[in-house]
């Protein structure tokens, strides 16, 4: 698949792929999918065009979406969680040393503003959610998403892996706790979060991002 990618792609080069989902999450079941999240870098001349290169794209690997890396840089500076936990992850399948740069820059894309991104995505998620007959993978999310963030406020990393909290996570799955407490898990933890006490700057370092990304650029010419 990835040999077709890159024909149908020539010059796109895929700097790092991630494992994202209930698999990085430490939530997997036994029928659960390998969810993969990239980043590529397409060529420098191909912006010169009037058809610019795609923001995104599916692949190269099976189950998996891949960033263009300035968009994906975008998207992280504004504190998308999705995108954050991709450099958190502790599964890399794959990654070269610009992916290993793009790595190691992952705290200059944290700011205060991740509060506020966490919870609102989360409250997204409590909005769609009936209580008469909730998606019980779904409200499991919802409140990994919300332990995640907090940790982020609190730790300055987003909380991938969930450690102590896996079983009573798997609970909600299964739908052994009620409607009731989940919903008071919930607002505890949207309480916690929009009040912990955190050292998170008050921007992203927009400057480094920058940086990297005219390096990547020039390297791509």
């Amino acid at each position: 698949m990835e040999r077709e990618w890159r024909e149908r792609h020539p010059g796109t080069d895929l700097v790092l792929s991630v494992v994202t989902g209930s698999r990085a999450y430490g939530l997997q079941t036994e029928g659960s999918d390998i969810d993969r999240r990239g980043v590529f870098v397409a060529p420098t001349a191909a912006f010169w065009r009037l058809d610019k290169p795609p923001t995104h794209l599916d692949g190269p690997l099976e189950e998996q979406f891949s960033w263009e890396v300035e968009r994906f840089c975008v998207l992280a500076l504004q504190a998308n969680p999705t995108l954050l936990e991709c450099l958190w992850s502790p599964i890399v399948e794959h990654v070269t040393p610009v992916g290993e740069r793009l790595l190691g820059l992952r705290t200059a894309f944290l700011s205060g503003r991740a509060r506020q991104s966490f919870l609102g995505y989360a409250q997204d998620q409590f909005r769609r959610l009936d209580p008469a007959a909730p998606k019980w993978k779904q409200a499991m999310h919802m409140i990994r998403l919300l332990l995640s963030g907090r940790h982020l406020v609190e730790y300055g990393e987003p909380l991938v892996r969930v450690g102590e909290d896996r079983e009573r996570l798997l609970a909600i799955r299964r739908g052994e706790l009620t409607w009731a407490e989940v919903d008071a898990w919930r607002a505890e933890l949207t309480t916690g979060l929009s009040r912990a006490a955190g050292h998170l700057p008050a921007e992203p370092d927009r400057a480094a991002v920058e940086a990297f990304l005219i390096e990547v650029r020039r390297a791509a010419l």
